[in-house]
């Protein structure tokens, strides 16, 4: 059966859609979101179905399954890119300031981030211990404020599932169709 040029392309691009697709359902899921999980994973399902459909079609041609593996592989750093680019979700940072002549939670408070503070005690003595739960978007920006700051600070960034309750700072919680929890600004 002979391979009509188009047909490894259309399997190509499918499968950088699918994928990516594919990446951001999942970050989605992961952040709770199951109605836009849904969504997506309908439109992902039925774009691959058409893609292994062509590929197995002309499962004899090695053009054709070079399409779909290389789509593939396209499709992952395409999802990835695509995800780091709209950053979904939610980060808890935690700062630790050993430098007692800067006071890194007023000065943050200062630029409108709302910062909890907590003292410690470091190896070489008493420190800031600063937490603030943040967009994900807004964490380079963060970064380098706080490394404006104190350079010699040391940060921790972890994920978080949800924020719950009330509202914080300029984060407010609310409720849409859409998920269970959504932030708006």
């Amino acid at each position: 059966m002979d391979l009509p040029l188009w047909i490894p392309v259309v399997i190509f691009f499918a499968r950088i859609c699918d994928v990516s697709m594919a990446t951001i359902r999942m970050i989605l899921l992961i952040n709770g979101d199951k109605v836009w999980s849904t969504i997506i994973g309908f439109f992902e399902v039925l774009i691959w179905v058409l893609a292994v459909g062509w590929a197995l079609k002309y499962i004899d041609q090695p053009l054709a399954l070079f399409s779909y593996a290389s789509g593939y592989a396209a499709g992952v750093y395409v999802g990835i890119a695509l995800e780091e680019r709209i950053a979904i979700g939610f980060r808890m940072v935690r700062v630790i300031n050993t430098d007692r002549e800067i006071d890194l939670s007023l000065a943050l408070r200062g630029l409108q981030w709302r910062v909890t503070r907590v003292e410690g005690d470091g190896m070489k003595g008493p420190v800031e211990i600063s937490f603030t739960a943040i967009r994900r978007r807004d964490v380079p920006r963060f970064r380098r404020q706080v490394n404006e700051i104190a350079p010699d600070s040391f940060m921790t960034i972890e994920r978080v599932d949800r924020l719950a309750g009330g509202s914080y700072g300029s984060l407010t919680m609310s409720r849409t169709p859409f998920s269970r929890q959504s932030i708006r600004k």
